[in-house]
Protein backbone atom coordinates (compact mmCIF):
# COMPACT_ATOMS: atom_id res chain seq x y z
CA UNK A 1 0.00 0.00 0.00
CA UNK A 2 0.86 3.51 -1.02
CA UNK A 3 2.09 5.75 1.93
CA UNK A 4 -0.12 9.08 3.16
CA UNK A 5 2.69 10.98 2.03
CA UNK A 6 2.67 9.64 -1.61
CA UNK A 7 -0.57 9.87 -2.01
CA UNK A 8 -0.84 13.20 -0.92
CA UNK A 9 2.31 13.69 -3.30
CA UNK A 10 -0.15 12.42 -6.03
CA UNK A 11 -2.84 14.52 -5.16
CA UNK A 12 -1.02 17.46 -3.83
CA UNK A 13 -2.84 17.98 -1.02
CA UNK A 14 -1.57 18.76 2.38
CA UNK A 15 -1.99 16.49 5.36
CA UNK A 16 -3.10 17.80 8.53
CA UNK A 17 -1.60 15.02 11.20
CA UNK A 18 -4.90 13.59 11.82
CA UNK A 19 -4.36 9.74 10.23
CA UNK A 20 -7.92 10.41 8.69
CA UNK A 21 -6.98 13.54 6.62
CA UNK A 22 -7.32 12.11 3.44
CA UNK A 23 -10.47 10.95 4.03
CA UNK A 24 -11.63 14.21 5.26
CA UNK A 25 -10.48 15.70 2.39
CA UNK A 26 -11.94 13.72 0.19
CA UNK A 27 -15.43 14.19 1.92
CA UNK A 28 -15.19 17.70 2.20
CA UNK A 29 -14.16 17.80 -1.37
CA UNK A 30 -11.33 17.29 -3.23
CA UNK A 31 -10.11 20.36 -5.31
CA UNK A 32 -10.20 20.06 -9.31
CA UNK A 33 -6.56 20.31 -9.27
CA UNK A 34 -6.06 17.10 -7.76
CA UNK A 35 -8.45 15.44 -10.63
CA UNK A 36 -5.52 17.58 -12.97
CA UNK A 37 -2.77 16.03 -11.11
CA UNK A 38 -4.11 12.68 -11.25
CA UNK A 39 -4.79 12.37 -14.91
CA UNK A 40 -2.05 14.00 -15.56
CA UNK A 41 0.27 11.13 -14.20
CA UNK A 42 -1.73 8.25 -14.87
CA UNK A 43 -3.01 9.07 -18.67
CA UNK A 44 -1.30 11.99 -19.39
CA UNK A 45 -2.17 11.30 -23.42
CA UNK A 46 -5.40 10.49 -23.18
CA UNK A 47 -7.67 13.86 -22.95
CA UNK A 48 -10.78 11.63 -22.12
CA UNK A 49 -9.81 9.79 -19.67
CA UNK A 50 -10.59 12.15 -16.94
CA UNK A 51 -14.55 11.75 -17.68
CA UNK A 52 -14.17 8.44 -16.79
CA UNK A 53 -13.91 10.01 -13.53
CA UNK A 54 -16.44 12.99 -13.66
CA UNK A 55 -18.84 13.06 -16.49
CA UNK A 56 -18.19 15.86 -18.93
CA UNK A 57 -20.74 18.53 -18.37
CA UNK A 58 -20.53 17.72 -14.83
CA UNK A 59 -16.65 19.05 -15.46
CA UNK A 60 -17.64 21.94 -17.33
CA UNK A 61 -20.15 23.23 -14.48
CA UNK A 62 -17.59 22.79 -11.79
CA UNK A 63 -14.18 24.47 -14.17
CA UNK A 64 -16.81 27.51 -14.67
CA UNK A 65 -18.15 28.02 -11.09
CA UNK A 66 -14.05 28.67 -10.03
CA UNK A 67 -14.19 31.45 -8.51
CA UNK A 68 -17.74 32.09 -8.63
CA UNK A 69 -20.10 32.26 -5.02
CA UNK A 70 -21.38 28.86 -5.95
CA UNK A 71 -21.73 26.39 -2.66
CA UNK A 72 -17.84 24.34 -2.92
CA UNK A 73 -16.84 26.03 -6.59
CA UNK A 74 -14.29 23.82 -7.68
CA UNK A 75 -14.27 20.73 -5.88
CA UNK A 76 -15.05 17.06 -6.13
CA UNK A 77 -17.79 15.44 -5.04
CA UNK A 78 -17.53 12.73 -2.39
CA UNK A 79 -17.70 9.88 -4.59
CA UNK A 80 -15.83 11.64 -7.23
CA UNK A 81 -12.98 12.29 -4.77
CA UNK A 82 -13.05 9.02 -3.21
CA UNK A 83 -12.26 7.75 -7.03
CA UNK A 84 -9.62 10.33 -7.77
CA UNK A 85 -7.84 9.32 -4.15
CA UNK A 86 -8.45 4.99 -4.80
CA UNK A 87 -6.50 6.00 -8.37
CA UNK A 88 -4.01 8.49 -6.58
CA UNK A 89 -3.13 5.54 -4.06
CA UNK A 90 -3.19 2.59 -6.73
CA UNK A 91 -0.97 5.06 -8.85
CA UNK A 92 1.63 5.40 -6.15
CA UNK A 93 1.65 1.92 -5.46
CA UNK A 94 2.46 1.12 -8.92
CA UNK A 95 5.00 3.89 -9.29
CA UNK A 96 6.90 2.39 -6.51
CA UNK A 97 6.51 -1.37 -7.47
CA UNK A 98 7.49 -0.67 -11.10
CA UNK A 99 10.13 2.39 -10.95
CA UNK A 100 8.96 5.08 -13.25
CA UNK A 101 6.05 6.55 -14.85
CA UNK A 102 5.92 4.55 -18.17
CA UNK A 103 6.47 1.21 -16.53
CA UNK A 104 3.27 2.25 -14.18
CA UNK A 105 1.53 3.07 -16.95
CA UNK A 106 2.07 0.46 -19.08
CA UNK A 107 0.89 -2.03 -16.09
CA UNK A 108 -2.22 -0.12 -15.56
CA UNK A 109 -2.92 0.03 -19.34
CA UNK A 110 -2.90 -3.67 -19.82
CA UNK A 111 -5.11 -6.35 -19.41
CA UNK A 112 -4.38 -8.98 -16.80
CA UNK A 113 -4.66 -12.20 -16.30
CA UNK A 114 -5.28 -12.14 -12.74
CA UNK A 115 -8.12 -9.63 -13.27
CA UNK A 116 -9.86 -11.82 -16.08
CA UNK A 117 -8.55 -10.03 -18.65
CA UNK A 118 -9.05 -6.72 -17.82
CA UNK A 119 -6.98 -4.05 -17.08
CA UNK A 120 -6.06 -2.75 -13.19
CA UNK A 121 -7.05 0.74 -14.23
CA UNK A 122 -10.93 -0.46 -15.27
CA UNK A 123 -10.67 -2.76 -11.90
CA UNK A 124 -9.87 -0.19 -9.59
CA UNK A 125 -12.42 3.01 -11.25
CA UNK A 126 -15.22 0.24 -11.46
CA UNK A 127 -15.94 -0.09 -7.23
CA UNK A 128 -14.09 0.34 -3.75
CA UNK A 129 -13.48 -3.43 -4.33
CA UNK A 130 -10.93 -3.11 -7.12
CA UNK A 131 -8.25 -1.25 -5.16
CA UNK A 132 -7.62 -3.80 -2.93
CA UNK A 133 -7.54 -6.49 -5.80
CA UNK A 134 -5.08 -4.33 -7.53
CA UNK A 135 -2.96 -3.94 -4.46
CA UNK A 136 -2.46 -7.60 -4.37
CA UNK A 137 -1.08 -7.92 -7.39
CA UNK A 138 1.17 -5.15 -6.64
CA UNK A 139 2.21 -6.27 -3.77
CA UNK A 140 2.76 -9.56 -5.01
CA UNK A 141 4.98 -8.07 -7.32
CA UNK A 142 7.07 -6.08 -5.23
CA UNK A 143 7.81 -9.34 -3.23
CA UNK A 144 8.84 -11.52 -5.86
CA UNK A 145 5.46 -13.71 -5.94
CA UNK A 146 3.61 -14.77 -9.20
CA UNK A 147 1.11 -12.14 -10.53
Amino acid sequence: MATEAQVADVLGILGTGSPLWIMHAVTEGLPLSSLDRVVGRVAPEDSGFVYRMVPRPTLARRRKAVGSAAPAPGVLSADEGSKVARLAEVWAMAREVWGSDEEARAFLFRPHPMLEGQTPIDVVLATEFGRPIVEGILGRLRYGSAA
